[in-house]
């Protein structure tokens, strides 16, 4: 699934920006629009320009859990730096938009969105205390990856939910849920074991135990109606899954086995299934005129 931006020079002074809605103003800091106003600070753009974007999904203030609001950040930078014909790296694309979106906007997320749409691919992630980021592929069989991305099934909740206000309250149960999180921690090295060694059943298994250290970090991150569509889908064969994002709401994720999956379809019959796969490259420039 992807986000898609088209960047312009304006035949005059002002600046247009084009979303769900349109705004056309005179300097950048009257831009409404709070990522496309960042990203053009950080670019030093601040006047003559039309930018457009779309997504493949919605991107509005509520939240669906694929990363929308990272994959803008991401990309506006991305097509704002090559509109001025600088090449920027996928790890300054990453800094960047974390700071637009964490020190810029102050939303209380973490920077795996930023760093996953930047990079592309298939990647271990290490967020050390210092503030460095370490980025390590995944080797694992071509075949493996394949079977994976079949076996991985994403249902739309017909929720949505405000991340904020559920990370604002996992932000504040850190000291109580250390136990949870250290142990989600060792569930990563564990998972990149699993798939290393063609173990994807144990890997959906992993993902079940994931999602219920997960449902304990924050009252937002589940409600009834998601604990019993996950039910549905357990009972119907899926191994495990979890809701993508804070929580409370958007895309569920299910590890189902090629047997189960059309009893898996038949369970989630009331929600719409949406096809994703996995994206080698990460963010990047289709077209420059």
């Amino acid at each position: 699934m992807y986000v898609y931006i088209t960047v312009n020079k304006k035949f005059d002074d002002q600046i247009r920006v084009s979303y769900s809605k349109t705004e056309i103003v005179d300097h950048v800091d009257q831009i409404e629009h709070n990522i496309i106003r960042e990203a053009l600070k950080i670019a030093g753009i601040e006047k003559g320009i039309e930018i457009v974007y779309m997504g493949d999904i919605p991107l509005g203030s509520a939240g669906v859990g694929l990363g929308s609001s990272s994959a803008l950040a991401v990309g506006v930078l991305h097509a704002l730096f090559a509109y001025q014909g600088k090449a920027v790296s996928a790890e300054f694309l990453a800094q960047k938009a974390c700071e637009i979106e964490i020190d810029r906007l102050g939303n209380p997320i973490g920077k795996q969105d930023q760093y996953a749409v930047a990079y592309g691919g298939f990647h271990r992630y290490r967020f050390n205390a210092d503030e460095t980021v370490f980025v390590d592929p995944v080797i694992c069989r071509p075949e493996m990856k394949e079977a994976l991305q079949s076996n991985l099934m994403f249902f739309y909740t017909n929720m949505t939910h405000i991340s904020s206000h559920i990370l604002a309250e996992q932000k504040e149960n850190i000291p109580q849920k250390m136990r949870n999180l250290d142990r989600m921690v060792e569930m990563s090295c564990e998972a990149e074991r699993l798939l290393q060694q063609n173990a994807l059943d144990d890997f959906g298994a992993l993902l079940d135990e994931a999602w219920k250290l997960k449902r304990e970090l924050a009252s937002g991150v589940s409600v009834p109606e998601i604990d019993e569509m996950y039910a549905a889908a357990r009972k119907a064969g899926a191994l495990g899954g979890k809701i993508l994002g804070a929580g409370g709401g958007g895309f569920m994720m299910l590890y189902v086995p090629e047997n189960a999956r059309q009893s898996v379809r038949e369970a989630m019959r009331r929600y719409r299934e949406q096809t994703v796969s996995l994206e080698p490259e990460g963010s990047k420039i289709i077209y420059v005129r």
